[in-house]
């Protein structure tokens, strides 16, 4: 055994045991509910990456003498809005977007060209000879094209969220910018519904109730989904993805 056929061997033992694991773990919880995932802390979640931004210079803070009042702050007491990291607030999603296009294109074009030789030094009658039985002086070329293009596009879009999501702030910028990341997930019956938010946001956009909108974060992520039965149904076989992929027509 040459060492190709000895990796596509270990290859595909590898792949059907992958295969053969997550059906037998889709065995397994045939009849229950699906689980729900672990609280855990935001920053040990695989994949997760402290948020570098472009940052101003550091200003220092100055303090006058007596004065109550602290640079920075937006009241003389203490405010209860987020404001450090493990601070929780609530960010209000009102998606509510619809986009039409209609493009339509016509081109249309006809060339007709003729040309005839009806005298050429004496030799117009040995056309015959030279060319294909039937050619003449008065019929040596004659084209014609024609071409007719018609195009249309039609775009139509309509989408609509509304949620609210608590997020706990989980890094401060230096320039005093919050990082949020927020997950909530819903189960009903046999389908758990998933809402998973984050971004940046300035500790000025967030309200008098603690809460922020959706469209003051920047770099926002925001992803609504489920898993279980009905998710399961919805989604194609694993054979039939491969295929859409694989296959040019």
């Amino acid at each position: 055994m040459n060492t190709r056929t000895l990796t596509r061997l270990v290859v595909a033992t590898t792949a059907l045991l992958s295969l053969s694991g997550c059906m037998l773990d889709r065995l397994s919880e045939i009849g229950a509910a699906p689980k729900m995932s672990d609280i855990s802390n935001p920053k040990k979640v695989a994949g997760y990456k402290p948020v570098t931004m472009p940052m101003p210079a550091p200003v220092n803070a100055t303090r006058q003498a007596n004065s109550l009042w602290q640079e920075g702050s937006r009241a003389f007491f203490k405010d209860q809005r987020a404001s450090d990291i493990g601070d929780i607030l609530t960010v209000v999603v009102a998606i509510n977007d619809g986009a039409g296009l209609s493009n339509s294109t016509t081109r249309t074009r006809t060339n007709s060209n003729s040309a005839d030789m009806n005298g050429l030094f004496g030799f117009e009658g040995t056309l015959g000879e030279v060319f294909p039985e039937g050619i003449t002086g008065a019929n040596l070329v004659d084209l014609a094209s024609a071409l007719s293009n018609a195009g249309t596009g039609v775009v139509d879009r309509e989408e609509e969220v509304n949620l609210r999501v608590a997020a706990v702030v989980t890094q401060r910028l230096p320039n005093g910018n919050l990082v949020l990341y927020g997950r909530q997930e819903v189960r009903v019956n046999f389908e758990v519904r998933e809402v998973v938010i984050g971004g940046v946001i300035r500790p000025q956009d967030i309200g008098t109730t603690n809460t922020v909108s959706y469209d003051q974060m920047a770099e926002a992520r925001i992803a609504y989904g489920g898993r279980g039965q009905l998710t399961d149904m919805q989604q194609p076989r694993y054979g039939s993805q491969v295929l859409d992929i694989i296959m040019p027509f």
